[in-house]
């Protein structure tokens, strides 16, 4: 047993016991216990750029999370959802207008949420698909991403595209969750079904959240899952600067 302070922004210095094995004692008052027992929310969020092919990305946050998808797969209507903008990410009857790496901040810089190009747009020219999949390799490849979510379509089978991204997520080993859209197409009845038969099909563990950007279904259950991915972070963060040696 020993003790750990860190500033806290209410109390002023916050006593913890016991941290051990990355779980820490929970004080009402510190961020970083705070939402090991409440709801997580996205209180504000911003677009900060684009990037394009060759182009630098924006200086690091301590988290980033990925959004990747087919055209067409809902994942503008996704990141409006979350946020609570409806106008944060553009979204279009037309699919694959999205070419470019969209970065969003979330909770002022607490980690950046990432839209990635659509995949799989029919009438994309060959030479613009090349120029996708580079971009988006070169990403996926670049060791920023801490976590990506994969949406797949509820209604139909993972496409051979579908199946081909898992395996770019598999090599280079980044952490995912699985997210089945448009779940207001189906009956009640079928959503969890299909949502975890399409994940099978994909060639990952049957699980994929059921989500709906029109009846916000799935919402709680996404938010849920980056408040723990937060935490985490957090709370690796903190270890790690709590082990340093004094200068």
């Amino acid at each position: 047993m020993f003790y750990v302070y860190h500033n806290c922004t209410i109390s002023g210095r916050c006593l913890f016991e016991g941290f051990m094995n990355n779980h820490i004692a929970k004080c009402e008052f510190c961020r970083y216990t705070g939402g090991m027992e409440q709801e997580y929310r996205i209180k504000q969020a911003e677009f900060v750029t684009s990037v394009a092919l060759g182009q630098r990305y924006p200086d690091a946050f301590p988290m980033e999370i990925a959004i990747v998808g087919k055209s067409n797969v809902g994942k503008s209507s996704l990141i409006n959802c979350l946020t609570g903008n409806g106008k944060l990410a553009r979204t279009s009857s037309q699919p694959g207008k999205t070419r470019l790496i969209n970065f969003f901040s979330i909770n002022r810089g607490q980690f950046y949420l990432v839209d990635l190009p659509g995949y799989g747009y029919a009438k994309a020219s060959k030479a613009e698909q090349e120029k996708w999949g580079e971009l988006m390799e070169g990403y996926l490849k670049s060791g920023r991403v801490n976590h990506l979510l994969m949406l797949i379509d509820i209604r139909h089978a993972p496409t051979a595209l579908d199946r081909q991204m898992f395996q770019y997520l598999v090599y280079y080993n980044i952490p995912y969750t699985l997210i089945a859209t448009k779940a207001d197409k189906l009956t009640r009845s079928q959503r969890r079904m299909m949502a975890n038969a399409n994940a099978k099909a994909l060639g990952a563990p049957p699980y994929a959240i059921p989500f709906s950007s029109e009846t916000g279904e799935g919402k709680e259950e996404l938010l849920k899952r980056l408040g723990q991915l937060v935490s985490d972070a957090e709370a690796g963060l903190f270890e790690e600067k709590e082990e340093k040696p004094a200068n």
